[in-house]
């Protein structure tokens, strides 16, 4: 069966039109530079007319498709959640938190957030920038992306309490919110620890004992 895409879900043009194939293609070009620009360009130098010349497009062709830059970035955020909420949901589902595999899936989770970091982190300082100025916009970005992770996680330390495991006495939600914080702040600054000498394997395997320990409340299998 071939899935039918909501005419409203569709990339749209400034002006709310549907793009055909060329403009869907200008678009993405234009999204992947302003991205990759990101990566050695501060938010705020970066400027319509460079992200169009690094597009082999004109700053007229820019304006076609997003108002300024802040939107374009708005726009690869939105897809970065998209691809981080079903990570972070593959890494947590179907999980007992019990043993090995529970182990497995918490070190699968602690590698799932350092490698989505890693790969979008010039989106997710914009966010975090944003954010703490106050934008709403932005801090919606970074609830949507973390939200189902944490609900997931106090799900699951609420599950285990109920069996006599866990952390008996603690609010599920509060050891969500925890865990969640520390997968995202070590994540962002990884390379920060690895310039002091931390190994990323090393983090790695420290967040991994610390979720698995949280929501089973047994010693890690190591």
């Amino acid at each position: 069966m071939t899935d039918v895409v909501d005419a409203a879900d569709e990339p749209r043009a400034a002006d709310g039109r549907v793009p055909g194939r060329r403009g869907l293609a200008t678009r993405q070009r234009l999204l992947e530079c302003a991205a990759e620009m990101l990566r050695t360009t501060s938010y705020r130098d970066l400027k319509v007319v460079d992200i169009a010349r690094e597009a082999g497009t004109s700053p007229a062709t820019f304006y076609q498709y997003f108002p300024d830059v802040e939107s374009a970035i708005l726009i690869l955020a939105d897809d970065m959640v998209q691809a981080g909420v079903a990570q972070f949901a593959e890494a947590v589902t179907g999980t007992t938190w019990r043993g090995r595999s529970g182990y497995e899936a918490a070190e699968a989770l602690a590698d799932a957030m350092i490698t989505f970091w890693a790969d979008h982190l010039p989106v997710l300082r914009v966010v975090d920038l944003a954010t703490d100025e106050g934008d709403g916009r932005f801090a919606n970005v970074r609830t949507r992306l973390l939200n189902d992770l944490n609900n997931a996680l106090a799900t699951a330390a609420a599950d285990q309490q109920r069996a006599g495991r866990g952390q008996p006495g603690l609010d599920p939600n509060a050891v969500a919110g925890v865990l969640v914080a520390m997968l995202a702040h070590v994540s962002a600054h990884r390379l920060g620890f690895e310039f002091w000498g931390v190994r990323t394997d090393d983090l790695r395997a420290t967040m991994a004992r610390i979720i698995f320990w949280s929501i089973s409340g047994q010693k890690p299998p190591v």
